[in-house]
């Protein structure tokens, strides 16, 4: 006679997709985590902007060290997103207190600031095409609208980009001043006005 366990099958635990090295140990980890970067970080978030931009534009927004730089300075203006420890997702800003973005821009983190300068937003590889990229922007501006201090968002991007964005509260305020190269880009901004407000009714 067979005997027929009563008790539910455990679900399994998410599997990280190939390529993935599994960070610590399962069982200590959250399935997906929400959380600032630090500087330790930095290896990780530049493998992941390297793949994705170098490949396409031949240049990152952000070299190692700069990706230090910006999360020595301000970890609080970074999102990651992580799965079993690790990171396949992510969004590094700093502050800035000009109208609009110069060449100085890049590389300068402004702390008596009240505008936020995206800049970067990167999804590893075996993450993209799963709307990771939509709801990281949108929970880091959300983030934005929780201090005070920041007042604006604003970003350049290539005029493909700009639709994305423009779904999120950006809006184009011309060309960009910045140029990398032989690239050119938009300028765009957003005001957090009311993100506060979202972030605490939204449950995220």
């Amino acid at each position: 006679m067979s005997t027929q366990n009563t008790h539910p099958p455990k679900p399994e635990a998410p599997r990280l997709p190939p390529g993935i090295p599994s960070c610590q140990r399962r069982h200590t980890l959250p399935a997906s985590e929400f959380r600032c970067l630090t500087p330790e970080d930095a290896v990780s978030a530049f493998e992941i902007e390297r793949e994705a931009f170098i490949s396409v534009l031949g240049v990152c927004p952000l070299y190692l060290d700069e990706i230090r730089h910006f999360l020595t300075l301000c970890p609080e203006l970074s999102l990651g997103w992580f799965e079993e420890g690790c990171l396949v997702a992510f969004i590094i800003g700093s502050l800035w207190d000009k109208e609009r973005l110069t060449q100085e821009s890049l590389t300068m983190h402004k702390p008596g600031g009240h505008i936020a300068h995206l800049h970067v937003l990167a999804v590893h590889c075996a993450f993209r095409q799963q709307g990771r990229g939509p709801i990281l922007l949108w929970r880091y501006l959300h983030h934005l609208g929780s201090q005070p201090a920041v007042r604006r968002a604003v970003l350049m991007c290539e005029d493909v980009l700009v639709p994305f964005y423009e779904r999120f509260g950006f809006h184009a305020v011309g060309p960009c001043a910045v140029t990398v190269g032989s690239l050119t880009f938009t300028e765009l901004h957003c005001s957090l006005q009311g993100h506060a407000f979202l972030r605490r009714n939204s449950g995220c």
